[in-house]
């Protein structure tokens, strides 16, 4: 067995070595843990930041449950409608009856020669629809080149807003059942199981125009309301002007699609403010983080 004896020079030298040992590993601890502390500051900051964007994007999405709850809303608006939409919806009438007034007039002005023909014959059915497919169509393969999940969603607002008022229009034709131009030169041929009122091209066109001219950033806002009130007119003016409806089938038609646009892009709006998270550093060191949800 082998002894060993320590004199007290050599304790006291022990216990002082002992406490710089001490010392040096709380110091090592303290850095270590000023150290973490700058590492999962930043790391946190910006996961924080990643899921402030990935939740955006999340709200921007519009799934199946999201048009379930905008066609409920949609189709029961009109019980939940203010002064101003009233005021809206009366002035829709009033120009629908303002055009009415003018059918006649304006059919005999381009039912000359063969359009003046009765055999309720639409021939140009589907190339009067290509001008609204194309600029859902150029929005989607724009937006999927450039990576634009606003843009995709764009062109989700679009099909949207298309389909609610092409229920809506084939809804009001069951119940009006108006003659068109092609199939009498009376006005007022309704309730006749026609296909007249509304036009079902105008209110798709005018849907999908609008969310085209109203939609993204101002900075080509002016290009981009004459690309869309553009084809939505342009769509209106030769269903008129082949005689396959009245003008005033095309005013209401045109009513509905901004309507229903306007819709479809205050729900976008909703789903895309859902909630909302930011974070942003602090004058005296540190990170504010900031969450925001709307509740409904």
């Amino acid at each position: 067995m082998v002894s060993v004896s320590l004199t007290p020079h050599d304790r006291a030298c022990n216990r002082t070595n002992h406490r710089v040992c001490r010392r040096d590993g709380a110091n090592r601890t303290a850095h270590h843990v000023i150290s973490m502390r700058k590492l999962v500051l930043p790391v946190f900051s910006g996961t924080l930041a990643l899921l402030a964007a990935t939740g955006s994007c999340h709200a921007e999405n519009l799934a199946a449950r999201d048009v379930l709850e905008d066609a409920k809303l949609y189709f029961t608006a009109p019980i939940r409608w203010d002064t101003r939409d009233w005021l809206y919806f009366g002035g829709a009438l009033a120009a629908i009856g303002a055009a009415h007034e003018y059918d006649g007039d304006v059919r005999r002005h381009f039912a000359v020669g063969a359009r003046a023909a009765l055999d309720g014959k639409d021939k140009d059915s589907l190339r009067d629809a290509i001008p609204a497919a194309a600029a859902v169509a150029g929005t989607w393969v724009f937006a999927t080149v450039l990576d634009d999940s606003f843009g995709r969603v764009e062109a989700y607002t679009m099909l949207e807003a298309a389909g609610f008022s092409a229920v809506t229009t084939e809804a009001s034709k069951f119940v009006a059942g108006r003659a068109r131009p092609n199939e009498t030169t009376r006005v007022d041929d309704w309730r006749k199981g026609g296909s007249s009122f509304p036009s079902l091209h105008a209110s798709a066109a005018f849907a999908i125009g609008t969310v085209l001219a109203e939609s993204g950033n101002d900075d080509f806002r002016w290009v981009r309301r004459v690309l869309g009130y553009g084809l939505a007119g342009a769509t209106a003016y030769v269903r008129v002007r082949d005689n396959v409806h009245w003008m005033s089938d095309t005013v209401a038609g045109a009513a509905i699609g901004i309507a229903t646009a306007h819709f479809t892009m205050n729900r976008r709006e909703e789903r895309a403010h859902r909630w909302d998270l930011s974070v942003a550093p602090m004058d005296g060191g540190g990170t504010m983080v900031t969450f925001r949800m709307a509740l409904q």
